[in-house]
């Protein structure tokens, strides 16, 4: 099988143009619920592929507005490259999108596009997920604010945290999506006297920077400061070891989720993500 068969086609793709704002990105990830978007350039000649942007480099670079200085770099193939070939290319690189690129954007394959594909039966599914789940489960409490369960995320390097009650007991799923749909940009001055933001500042990012005693622009990402509860989806959906990747692929397609709990008799005992499906191939 080949990329052609499994990918998102051009003219299925969302993209953003050079030049461009973070504000451009920003909004389609919001909609789509993306985890990045291919930025393109116009020419007289024709369109040309620049590179990504991600919901962390967004995250990230709050000061910055300009999409060439957020964009980056990322593997890319081709329409009749292998499959299973660049599957194990996006696991081994953590790239959850790969550019089909052959002088132009030709289209884009993403892990849920494999993950489609397993679940149609086009590629092995057969493996059980217990061979596949992770079993370190990033996790944060319900009552945390949502700024500091946000900073948990990007510390594990993993786009979810599994969210426990008081007891210790698993009672939703807080995503990276959850967080993006709820952070905007506020501009605003600061006073660049000190260069340590006060104590109403404790879950802000401040772009602080140490300039003498005058004020300056600065662009902050401000996300909601109530706890993790008001914005994690409750409506928790868990697999067991038993199942297989192609029950499992077609689990998360059903449910529009990246990941799901792991249980072993009823206790949390790993998390299977999309991405760990493709390590089945």
């Amino acid at each position: 099988m080949h990329v052609a068969d499994a990918m998102t086609p051009r003219a299925d793709v969302v993209t953003v143009e050079l030049p461009g704002t973070r504000d451009d990105a920003l909004e389609y990830l919001q909609e789509r619920g993306f985890s990045s978007i291919p930025v393109v350039k116009r020419t007289e000649s024709g369109e040309t592929y620049r590179g990504l942007i991600s919901r962390d480099d967004l995250i990230e670079n709050p000061d910055e507005d300009q999409l060439a200085l957020l964009m980056r770099d990322v593997p890319t193939t081709t329409a009749d490259a292998d499959l299973i070939d660049v599957a194990r290319t996006m696991t081994a690189e953590g790239a959850r999108r790969m550019p089909v690129v052959d002088g132009e954007l030709e289209g884009i394959l993403t892990v849920t596009d494999v993950v489609r594909a397993i679940a149609r039966g086009d590629i092995d599914g057969e493996t059980r997920v217990d061979s596949l789940a992770t079993r370190d489960v990033n996790t944060t409490y319900r009552e945390t604010p949502l700024p500091v369960a946000e900073r948990e995320i990007n510390y594990a390097n993993v786009p979810y945290a599994v969210v426990l009650d008081a007891e210790g007991e698993m009672t939703g799923m807080l995503t990276e999506v959850d967080i993006i749909d709820v952070a905007r940009v506020v501009e605003g001055e600061d006073d660049t006297g000190e260069s340590l933001a006060n104590e109403d500042d404790e879950w802000m990012w401040e772009g602080i920077k140490a300039v003498g005693n005058r004020y300056y622009p600065t662009r902050n990402v401000e996300i909601p400061r109530e706890p993790v509860a008001t914005f994690m989806s409750d409506d928790l959906v868990t697999v067991s070891g038993s199942k297989t990747a192609k029950e499992v692929a077609k689990l998360l397609l059903t449910n529009d989720i990246e990941q799901v709990p792991l249980t072993d008799g009823g206790a949390l005992a790993g998390i299977v993500r999309d991405i760990d499906l493709l390590e089945g191939l």
